[in-house]
């Protein structure tokens, strides 16, 4: 194989691995104020991601938590855990645009630091458990090499056609 050669395939290998906010938005159906998934560092497929969230004081939810003493609300975190986890699901699913990947539970959730504007969450989490509509995820936000937050959640891939009742049933959005 020549260099040019082998360079595209080390740069096709790592176009997988690897994803910026464009591709992020071709996967994951949230938008602002919701994503909360900035960049992806790196993606072993089945297995593990890593991403990013840069917290930011434009974020939305710092005009009431809390005005004098911004910190993101852990229930944020833990969506950002779920929406990473959902993003490395999906890269799995052919027919993504007509599935969501719904919520199913949340356990095990502990919250370790308080993260605030400024600080650059990286978010790790891990497959435990994947069936071909569901899976059970473990994660955790870092922020400068300390755990922030961390817990496991499980979710299921659910036909958009379902209408909104029927996510809710399946038990909120991912």
């Amino acid at each position: 194989m020549t260099d040019t050669a082998q360079t595209r395939k080390d740069a096709a290998s790592e176009a997988k691995t690897k994803m910026e906010i464009g591709d992020i938005l071709k996967i994951l159906p949230h938008r602002y104020p919701f994503l909360l998934i900035d960049r992806v560092l790196e993606l072993e497929r089945m297995k593990k991601i890593v991403a990013l969230k840069n917290v930011t004081i434009t974020e939305p939810f710092f005009q009431g938590h809390f005005p004098d003493k911004p910190i993101m609300p852990g229930v944020l975190i833990v969506e950002a855990i779920a929406q990473a986890g959902g993003l490395l699901l999906l890269t799995e699913v052919p027919n993504r645009d007509d599935m969501l990947m719904v919520f199913t539970g949340i356990e095990k959730a502990r919250f370790r630091r308080p993260v605030v504007p400024g600080d650059q969450l990286r978010i790790e989490v891990e497959v435990r458990a994947w069936r071909q509509t569901a899976a059970r995820l473990e994660g955790k936000a870092y922020v400068d090499g300390t755990v922030a937050a961390e817990s496991t959640v499980t979710c299921r891939l659910v036909p958009r056609a379902m209408g909104s009742g029927a996510a809710e049933t399946a038990g909120g959005d991912l």
